[in-house]
């Protein structure tokens, strides 16, 4: 859990004030200082690659950070190859990772030479058809290792009942089509985990990775020239949760690299990962106001805020810490169910939760929603979801998303439409 909310109760208010709650803002310092953590602990191989998720935090502002830092983009639909193009990175710094895509977005991917990512081996002749009976120079496919990973992730499951991927032997297969297709440069993807804290998951994932790459090149002279571990990497949402220590995680995968990758003759190897979490994850927060309290068979915290603004805990039942501006130090005397609007039960930021007293007019901070919160917001029972904000560095904060409006929600329906329907 991450308890470095990084303004005091005095500046939070004054934010409120200008930009009327609820809100996402991010840490632009802590983003930064975090991206730079994450390519130094795996600097020690011979090239690293991040490209970052970009379905975890869709904003242009923040893929402009981390555009100056080095990081590419993994994109799964034509938005996010135009938000990541538009945000300055392009190229094969774009990792297309999509599936049962549509064929004019295999063709936007590969007229911006971005990097195409297949999931299945009928892909192979579907994306040479989009493309006019030719196939990309560089190309890569997605492994699903199936019942060789063992036990699963508890988000993304065991991988023989996830719809991702290729075979063992499709890859085989794969690989030799496209080599007699005349494809000149490689690479290997897998995806096993979401939200993994237990750091010898990736270790392993990369063994499993490492060990293919050599049967590919056994057995179909292709040579892998990058491998791209995924994501998965978690963030400590609780606090007897430990955070991932990548210089391990690195070290460790290094040493399977001397001892696989180099003796196969497939040095130099460029490792990759597309973690979205792990690096806006902990410096995004969801502030919302209580604006009601009710007392039944429990007692309700009701938020300006609400399932529509943050998915998680009511879709997976996941835990955010919850703390109350000003009242960090207060006793947490008070069990509360904090709550949203929706005609939802599982609209609910936490559960018997023991809080501080929460009155009406109080700031709610919900840490650690820097990933996948406001990116997975909806508009169910007519929601408009919350704006954003963006600490900088020298200490102001600025908006880098408005909220949604009503014309905005309305703004696909042809209401002059109405005046000559009959039904």
């Amino acid at each position: 859990m991450s308890s470095n909310f990084p303004l005091t109760h005095a500046q939070l208010t004054e934010v409120a004030e200008k930009f009327p709650t609820p809100f996402y803002i991010y840490d632009e310092k802590a983003i930064r200082d975090n991206m730079r953590y994450f390519k130094n602990a795996f600097s020690i191989f011979p090239e690293f690659r991040e490209y970052f998720a970009v379905k975890a935090l869709p904003n242009p502002y923040i893929l402009k950070i981390l555009e100056s830092e080095g990081c590419g983009a993994d994109c799964s639909s034509l938005p996010e190859l135009i938000l990541s193009e538009k945000s300055g990175i392009g190229g094969e710094r774009v990792m297309f990772t999509s599936n049962d895509t549509p064929a004019e977005e295999f063709v936007y991917a590969y007229e911006r030479g971005n990097i195409i990512n297949l999931d299945d081996i009928s892909h192979i002749d579907f994306l040479k058809k989009a493309l006019g009976g030719k196939l990309p120079d560089t190309i890569c496919f997605r492994y699903n290792p199936g019942p060789l990973k063992q036990g699963g992730n508890a988000i993304i499951g065991k991988p023989e009942e996830a719809k991702y991927g290729l075979t063992r032997e499709q890859m085989i297969e794969a690989y030799r089509i496209c080599r007699d297709e005349g494809v000149k440069h490689f690479g290997l993807h897998t995806m096993v985990a979401s939200n993994e804290l237990n750091p010898e998951f990736f270790v392993d994932t990369a063994h499993i990775v490492f060990d293919l790459a050599v049967e590919v090149k056994e057995k179909t002279g292709v040579r892998i020239e990058f491998v791209d571990l995924g994501g998965g990497i978690g963030i400590p949402y609780k606090e007897e949760q430990k955070k991932v220590d990548l210089e391990y995680v690195a070290k460790k995968i290094r040493t399977l690299y001397d001892s696989v990758v180099v003796p196969a003759g497939l040095d130099p190897l460029a490792i990759c990962f597309e973690c979205g979490r792990p690096i806006t994850g902990p410096y995004g927060w969801l502030v919302t106001t209580a604006i009601h309290e009710k007392k039944i068979y429990r007692d309700y915290i009701g938020c300006d805020a609400s399932m529509a603004d943050l998915m998680r805990p009511g879709m997976y039942g996941a835990y955010h810490t919850v703390t109350v501006s000003g009242k960090e130090n207060s006793p947490k005397d008070h069990v509360y169910d904090v709550t949203g609007s929706l005609c939802e039960n599982c609209d609910k930021f936490a559960v018997q939760r023991s809080l501080p007293e929460i009155e009406c007019g109080d700031l709610v901070i919900i840490h650690d929603a820097g990933a996948h919160g406001r990116a997975m917001g909806f508009n169910y029972n007519g929601k408009l979801r919350c704006g954003e904000l963006l600490l900088r560095t020298d200490g102001s904060v600025v908006q880098i998303r408005r909220k949604e409006t009503i014309d905005d929600y309305f703004a696909t329906l042809d209401f002059a439409g109405l005046d000559s329907f009959k039904s």
